[in-house]
C-alpha cells in the first residue's frame, strides 16, 4: 500500500486519519506476548501503589531537551 502525499493534509485532517486508521485495528486479533503483558499489569500495580512517578509533558520535553 502507498500512501499519497499526506503534505497536502492539515494536522486536523491527519489527526483524524489517524484516529479512523486505529479504529480500523481489529482489537481482538493484537498479539501480546507474555512478556509485554507481565510488564504491563507490573506497571499498573505500581500505578497503583504510587511506586511510580509520573511526570507532565513539560517536564519531559525539558528533560528531552538536556539530552540533546
Amino acid at each position: 500500500m502507498e500512501v499519497k502525499n499526506l503534505s497536502n493534509y492539515g494536522d486536523a485532517e491527519k489527526i483524524i486519519l489517524a484516529e479512523q486508521l486505529w479504529d480500523s485495528i481489529s482489537k481482538t486479533e493484537l498479539i501480546i506476548s507474555d512478556e509485554i503483558k507481565n510488564e504491563l499489569d507490573i506497571r499498573l500495580q505500581n500505578l497503583g501503589t504510587q511506586k511510580t512517578t509520573l511526570y507532565s509533558w513539560e517536564e519531559v520535553k525539558s528533560y528531552l531537551d538536556t539530552i540533546r
